[in-house]
């Protein structure tokens, strides 16, 4: 099956997943990550409807961009200090922001291109070493922070949860969709915008992601993949 059908026919079951679970499928967006691919591939995916895009390599995301500029591109890989001059340009939204310094060096870079980036805060809800992401308690802090720093506008939160159990994967999505909920005081405190995205959910786990409120899922072998069967 080609690219541009796996792609339509992901579309399609997210749609009939989020109508499944009472939800708005306008309010999921389906992010192809795209980061196994090379360019040509990317077309494939457009021409079968998609717009959002994942990387998780500064110099894909900047080779992508530049090819489909019309496309928004996500930045969900680790975080280099000396690669955020590169990624800031090219990202619509970095999904995995867990570091105060890396947030003050987005928004310097941000600030001098004069734009203002979204961003997320990575949460490591499953508490696993292999994991990247703040402690859920140090959620306050890094919203206190971001809110002396005019280049970043943080949007919501995002996590991994752990594979191969579906039951712990929803027990995560329902902790992080709670700790989002549990900031709109502080939000409201601080001046800054009540946050409103959850990206959660990946290839085998999406459909209990949405389950549990999840806004944005990022599906790549679903979708780029010969024999993923999910």
């Amino acid at each position: 099956m080609s690219i541009t059908q796996q792609y339509a026919d992901v579309a399609a079951e997210v749609e009939r997943v989020c109508l499944e679970n009472g939800r708005n499928p306008e309010e999921v967006r389906l992010v192809a990550v795209s980061k196994t691919v090379d360019a040509d591939r990317v077309q494939d995916a457009i021409d079968g409807g998609a717009v959002d895009f994942g990387e998780n390599r500064p110099e894909q995301i900047m080779e992508k961009q530049a090819r489909y500029p019309r496309a928004r591109w996500h930045f969900i890989g680790n975080i280099q200090s000396r690669r955020i001059k590169d990624i800031v340009p090219c990202a619509h939204l970095i999904h995995s922001v867990f570091k105060e310094d890396h947030m003050r060096k987005i928004s310097a870079a941000a600030e001098s291109i004069g734009k203002v980036q979204d961003i997320l805060i990575e949460v490591n809800v499953s508490g696993e070493l292999s994991k990247g992401g703040i402690e859920p308690d140090q959620l306050r802090d890094m919203l206190r922070a971001s809110a002396d720093l005019p280049g970043v506008r943080v949007c919501g939160l995002m996590t991994m949860a752990p594979q191969g159990d579906l039951e712990l994967a929803s027990k995560c999505f329902a902790d992080l969709r709670e700790l989002k909920e549990s900031t709109d005081p502080l939000c409201r405190e601080l001046g800054i915008a009540p946050l409103s995205e959850l990206s959660m959910g990946m290839s085998e786990d999406w459909r209990c992601a949405i389950a549990q409120g999840a806004t944005i899922v990022r599906i790549g072998r679903a979708i780029f993949s010969d024999s993923f069967a999910g």
